[in-house]
């Protein structure tokens, strides 16, 4: 799609960078209460952690592909608004269900399902829409808006929630994050944005399917980038189960300090978006990108080697610190190769395929760390995430991405 075709209105995204600030502020709140609803009142042994951190990410396996086809026959902002008032109602169900005093692990588990299969179809249409709103050549700045947002969300958003958490019990704190999704689907039907009407599809569903599969990874750059978040997803979502456990079980870490831990990832993600387009203006896209991926295998040795002890702790928030500056430099410029140098026509697509593909690897992840952990321990488990992370950066280094000096959508104008 040319820039022609993405008539600004500036009204409109500002409607929607609003709904995605407010949606990740009531996450960001969730991300504390999860755990401690899990960790501390369920009373959830380490492979029924793994099992809740895997729930919301199984339906990208079942349903992904399929969903990636539908966002692109049929208009994406309808797509986002019905996806935000179904995660609003799944999560709903869980104080619901708590209040009445019958909340179990399986009914969590359930909860998020389908939590994660609205999120299927939320996610790639929010990706596809993005492009309709703005011109390409400014999509680097763009997603770093909204991954300032997002970061600042998660700055502010885990204190309170750990305050929360702490005031009116981690359940009811799952609520805030209920009401942000009816907010975000309000201000995305609200958006004006020129989405043409889909034309009538001759090819059937594994045609389309391919199509996408196709676009994502027989690509020279697309497709070694792919493979390497797929591989960074394994190790992020075996990582994530470790540190709950480490700081409220280990460490003894009350619900207001373990926000605060996650308050401390929010602002380094903040500071890390901040910097994302300079980053790029300097070195280039591709090189942020493999420089942010050599950052989290060091991030996670500080991890393994941290003492059950105070300075444990504090080895803890450094790694997390670490964690976020990476993850907010690079997310913007990956996000911007995949939305310039893929065909508007199969954004949905590739957009679903690899987010399909990236979450069920967490899945996977989230669910061998869980398991092993109560076999061998966190610090051998921990020691295995550092090597998976080592490789997805070593993909990086080995793909066209270093040889990119310039962002694609700089190159393209």
């Amino acid at each position: 799609m040319s820039d022609a075709r993405a008539r600004v209105d500036h009204s409109s995204f500002a409607r929607y960078w609003t709904a995605a600030a407010i949606s990740s502020f009531g996450t960001a709140v969730t991300t504390v209460a999860m755990p401690v609803l899990v960790v501390q009142l369920l009373h959830a042994e380490p492979f029924e952690v793994g099992i809740v951190n895997a729930a919301q990410f199984v339906p990208y396996a079942l349903v992904g592909l399929i969903a990636g086809v539908y966002t692109d026959r049929w208009r994406r902002k309808p797509i986002l608004v019905w996806a935000s008032l179904g995660r609003a109602l799944s999560l709903g169900t869980i104080p619901i269900l708590w209040v009445c005093g019958v909340l179990q692990i399986w009914m969590l588990v359930i909860a998020l399902l389908l939590f994660g299969g609205f999120s299927v179809f939320g996610f790639a249409a929010t990706q596809s829409l993005l492009p309709r709103l703005v011109p390409r050549t400014r999509l680097i700045t763009a997603n770093a808006r909204l991954d300032q947002t997002d970061a600042a969300a998660q700055t502010v958003g885990p204190a309170l929630g750990g305050g929360l958490v702490g005031l009116l019990g981690a359940p009811i704190a799952i609520v805030v994050d209920s009401i942000s999704y009816l907010v975000d689907a309000a201000l995305n039907a609200s958006i004006r944005v020129e989405e043409p009407k889909p034309s009538p599809r001759n090819a059937n569903l594994g045609v389309e399917i391919r199509q996408g599969l196709k676009s994502t990874y027989r690509h020279q750059t697309l497709g070694r980038l792919a493979v390497s978040t797929h591989i960074w997803f394994i190790a992020n979502g075996a990582a994530m189960t470790a540190p709950s456990i480490l700081a409220l079980r280990t460490l003894g870490f009350s619900a207001f300090i373990y926000g605060l831990l996650l308050t401390v990832f929010g602002v380094t993600s903040f500071i890390g978006a901040s910097l994302a387009p300079r980053l790029g203006t300097w070195l280039g896209s591709g090189r942020v990108i493999i420089l942010a991926r050599a950052i989290y295998p060091i991030g996670w040795l500080l991890v393994a080697v941290a003492p059950p002890t105070a300075a444990g702790g504090v080895l803890l928030f450094i790694a997390l610190s670490l964690q976020g500056l990476a993850m907010g430099t690079e997310n913007s410029h990956e996000q911007v190769y995949w939305q310039t140098l893929t065909p508007d026509e199969l954004l949905g697509r590739t957009n679903a395929t690899r987010r399909s593909v990236n979450r069920t690897m967490a899945a996977a992840g989230a669910l061998i760390s869980g398991l092993l952990i109560g076999l061998v321990g966190d610090r051998l488990v921990l020691l295995g995430v550092i090597i998976v992370f080592a490789a997805a950066a070593l993909t990086a280094v080995l793909s066209p991405l270093r040889e990119a000096p310039a962002t694609p959508g700089e190159s393209a104008r």
